[in-house]
């Protein structure tokens, strides 16, 4: 009787052994056949055995779109993401005064300027300005010149963001279950290919979480680009006033002048030496002295005797 009972218990552990192994087995294929049929838009990831029926596939697939479609009406609920950006052109009589009025803005509303380019007549900002503060900066930019031109710009990344974020926390999740899944790997070849998986997925959630990331710094500061232009940069496009025409005919006129001296002064340094050497010439060859005529002379008068 005792030696059914062991035979028994020993013949039952056995059993349990081998199931076991088995259902780690039919894990990791699952999670294979997962690896081939996923997308990276998918939301869920899910277990299915690799001997699934192209039925139960479609129901899978099916159930993941009802999915989406119930996460798309939570979103309405959502707080909204918007990504904000904005143009301004300005015009200032110093520079140097405007440079220092934006420098002192930026500070106070703890912002800064991701670039900056100072030229002679005109300076140019990128600037990036806390959200909340975006209004208020704008307001700001008023009481430095007069503004020229303002264009803005929104754009509501609500889904996208939320799209990432969801799709972020999923890879993670698969992440932890696979390293679980590597402490309970019974061989070499599962090993291998669970830490294959493991890498694969810490690329994607490294490539995923930087998309968010750089979307994440888009929504909490919104983008500025102002120009500053100086008097000298606006004086062509505005209307003067009769004291400036005056001025202006004055200033016309004395370039006149300047030009006729630089052009008698170039006649007098260069015309008048080269005229007076081609007088020259003309006198010691065809005038009193007439080097030519007595030469012809003397040539004649040779022909002639012969």
């Amino acid at each position: 009787m005792k030696m059914k009972v062991m035979f028994l218990i020993l013949f039952t552990a056995i059993l349990a052994f081998s199931c076991s192994r088995k259902i780690d087995g039919e894990e990791i294929a699952a999670y294979q056949f997962q690896r081939s049929s996923s997308s990276d838009n998918s939301v869920v990831y899910r277990k299915a055995a690799p001997s699934l029926e192209m039925s139960d596939q479609h129901e899978m697939i099916a159930e993941e779109e009802s999915t989406g479609d119930s996460m798309s009406a939570d979103l309405s609920n959502a707080e909204r993401k918007l990504v904000k950006r904005a143009e301004v052109k300005i015009r200032v009589d110093n520079l140097e005064a405007a440079d220092a009025s934006v420098a002192d803005i930026l500070k106070r509303y703890n912002a800064y300027a991701a670039s900056t380019n100072i030229m002679e007549n005109a300076n140019y900002y990128s600037l990036r300005v806390p959200s909340p503060m975006y209004d208020i900066f704008l307001g700001e930019m008023n009481g430095i010149g007069r503004l020229i031109n303002r264009s803005e710009s929104t754009e509501d990344v609500t889904l996208r963001y939320y799209d990432l974020e969801g799709r972020l926390e999923t890879k993670r999740e698969l992440l932890r279950t696979f390293q679980a899944y590597l402490r309970r790997a019974n061989n070499i070849e599962e090993i291998l290919e669970v830490e294959t998986r493991i890498s694969e997925l810490q690329y994607e959630i490294d490539g995923t979480g930087k998309q968010l990331r750089d979307l994440a710094n888009r929504i909490d500061y919104s983008t500025i680009e102002l120009t500053i232009l100086g008097p000298a940069a606006a004086s062509p496009n505005r209307n003067l006033t009769f004291g400036e025409r005056i001025k202006q005919m004055f200033s016309n006129f004395g370039a006149f002048l300047s030009g006729m001296g630089v052009f008698i002064l170039g006649f007098i340094i260069y015309c008048i030496p080269v005229l007076l050497l081609a007088l020259f010439l003309f006198w010691l060859l065809f005038g009193r002295v007439g080097l030519l005529k007595k030469l012809w002379r003397v040539v004649m008068g040779k022909k002639q005797e012969t």
